[in-house]
This record gives C-alpha cells, structure tokens and sequence, in this order.
C-alpha cells in the first residue's frame, strides 16, 4: 500500500512543480511590465535574488493565515548568471491583511549576500532572521525612495494594482518534496542555487525573463 500511494504523490509533485515554476514566470512578468512599477525594476538590477510566489491566498494553510508557494532563484556573482529555482512554501497571519484578504502575488528581491543566505537554510522568518522593507510602488516613485540597507524589499500585485507590503513575520519554508520531484533527485537550495549540481530546461523561460529584465 505505501508503495503505490507514494507514487501518485510524486507525479503530483513533478507536476505541482512545473505548474509552479510557470506561473511564476508568467506572475513575474505582470511585476516587470508595467510602467508604475519602475522602481521594482531599478532594484531588480541590483537584486541577488528574486523570489516569486503567483498565488498568496487566505486561509491556503488554515484559518486566519494567509501562504502560498513560491520559487527562489539567485544570481552567480562571478558570471552574473541566474539559476534555480528552489521551491518554499511562505505563510504569514499578517500580510493577508495587508492586502485585503485576496488572491495575491508576491515578489520579494534579495539585495544581499545575507539576504540570499537566509533562504538557503529550511526555514527563516523574515523580518526576524532577516530584514525586510516594503518596496516603493507608484508612477514616478524610483529605487531611490527604497530602504536599500534592507536585506530583502518585497512587493506584492492584488486586483491589478501594486503595493509595497511588509513580510514581517511571514514564514518561508522549503519544499522538500517539490526540490525532488523537479530535479529527480534529493537536493537542498545549496545545491540548487550555489552548487548548482542540477538543473531543469524547463526553468530556462523562467531564468531568461530573470536575466532579461535585470539587465534591461
């Protein structure tokens, strides 16, 4: 019997984690393009890492808090090259109402080494273990009005407009499960991210949309 139900889980999983790795592309794309957003892109030149989470939802995890998923994908200091991703899960009782208790998508950047590094571990709360600051949204507001000593600066889309909300408290976890499903193999972020012992062409749109817009 564990034999047989532990496969349906592992397709499921090889699945959820394509799904996911798509959604973020086509969820980091509505953050890049639109030009009220500018500010997201002046920082995203600088960034060392880009998370992506296409779907925070109310109550995804239990009642009264808010998660979703989300993939981490970092930038090879020496090369410039992005890599990843790495699969998290990411929850929080406060910033669902921040941002009205809808469906929303959040992208945060790390803009440090200690930033990246706080990801790399199975579990970090922002804010605490880590520092955050909400990323500046509006026509004509630029980088420059941002808190750039914060380790990471988050953004989030609802409804179709921007907001630069805190993660304060928001918990990023990592998804085991998924990191094997995608890769074939057991792996952890270290080896995903710094190492990079693996990969998966189907990250490559994912990874070129990265590039792209933080060298545009």
């Amino acid at each position: 019997m564990i034999g047989f139900a532990t496969v349906p889980a592992a397709a499921d999983d090889a699945m959820d984690s394509k799904q996911l790795v798509e959604k973020a592309r086509l969820s980091f794309d509505r953050f890049v393009t639109p030009k009220d957003n500018q500010a997201f892109r002046d920082l995203l030149k600088k960034a060392m890492g880009v998370f992506i989470a296409p779907q925070i939802l109310k109550g995804a995890f239990i009642v009264g808090v808010s998660g979703g998923s989300g993939v981490f994908v970092t930038r090879d200091e020496k090369t410039g090259q992005w890599g990843g991703p790495a699969f998290y899960t990411i929850g929080s009782a406060s910033f669902g109402l921040q941002i009205g208790g809808q469906a929303s998508e959040v992208v945060f950047l790390a803009m440090t080494e200690r930033g990246v590094n706080a990801l790399l571990g199975s579990s970090v709360k922002l804010g605490a273990d880590v520092g955050m600051a909400a990323g500046p949204v509006g026509a004509g507001v630029s980088a420059a009005t941002a808190n750039l000593s914060a380790d990471i600066v988050s953004f989030a889309r609802a409804k179709g407009a921007f907001a630069g909300i805190s993660l304060d408290g928001a918990i990023v976890k990592v998804r085991e499960g998924l990191n094997e499903a995608y890769y074939g193999k057991k792996v952890d972020p270290i080896d995903i991210l710094i190492k990079r012992d693996v990969k998966n062409r189907q990250a490559e749109e994912l990874l070129n949309a990265v590039s792209k817009a933080a060298y545009r």
